[in-house]
């Protein structure tokens, strides 16, 4: 069954993964497409297969920078389709992929009917606000190199070593101006560790990455596993 390259769905059991399929809709979700607007309400739920998921806090003045990342670890929507909510991110295709799709208003009926599966969805919201918290004391406390560093740590956990990506929309996720990780980029690149060109980034050396990465990454592992009590993830 597709759904289960998700890990979420991966973690039903057969039969109330076959009634929720039934809701599901197997679809590709092109790098750039608005999943979200700031404000809007959401309408479908997403449980990636592959690809990012990118929810980005936009301001007043143009800027923006990314609070979190969501890949087939986890879903986007679910807690606001719980609660009727709307979305309090500009929510964004970073890297492509394709995912199980269901209506909000299904979702929160089984959600409503089944308390295993609501449990497992308040689970990854918790999951995903000590991520968002962790992100931003990152941005207050560490380096750019540090920063981009662990960044590309999740990129890899999510993605893999093959992530297309321009310089300018590195620069606008992580909120520093697009000389300084033009610089951090030369500087990995020289040391062996990434190759970069034409919006493209391929990771060479996980290690040496790891090493200069702040623990963040790391954290947010150690969040997942323990929500999920589960290795599964981030390894």
């Amino acid at each position: 069954m597709p759904h289960k390259k998700n890990f979420l769905l991966n973690q039903l059991s057969p039969d109330l993964l076959s009634r929720i399929a039934l809701s599901l809709v197997v679809g590709p979700l092109p790098q750039g497409e608005v999943l979200a607007e700031t404000h809007a309400r959401i309408n479908k739920v997403y449980f990636p297969h592959s690809g990012i998921i990118s929810c980005v806090v936009e301001t007043v003045g143009g800027g923006a920078i990314e609070t979190g990342m969501i890949g087939n670890d986890g879903v986007f929507g679910a807690a606001q389709a719980l609660d009727d909510k709307v979305s309090l991110n500009h929510v964004v295709m970073q890297v492509p992929g394709e995912a199980s799709v269901i209506a909000s208003d299904q979702l929160r009926e089984i959600a409503d009917e089944t308390p295993a599966f609501r449990g497992l969805l308040l689970k990854y919201e918790q999951f995903f606000l000590a991520q968002v918290q962790q992100t931003a004391a990152c941005n207050a406390l560490h380096s750019v190199q540090a920063r981009t560093c662990k960044w590309l740590l999740r990129m890899h956990d999510l993605a893999g070593a093959e992530i297309p990506l321009t310089q300018e929309f590195l620069a606008q996720m992580m909120g520093v101006r697009r000389t300084s990780v033009t610089e951090v980029a030369g500087e990995l690149q020289k040391a062996g560790m990434i190759v970069y060109s034409r919006g493209h980034i391929r990771i060479l050396d996980l290690d040496m990455i790891q090493q200069r990465a702040c623990e963040c990454a790391g954290d947010i592992r150690s969040h997942y596993r323990r929500v999920f009590q589960s290795n599964e993830a981030g390894e």
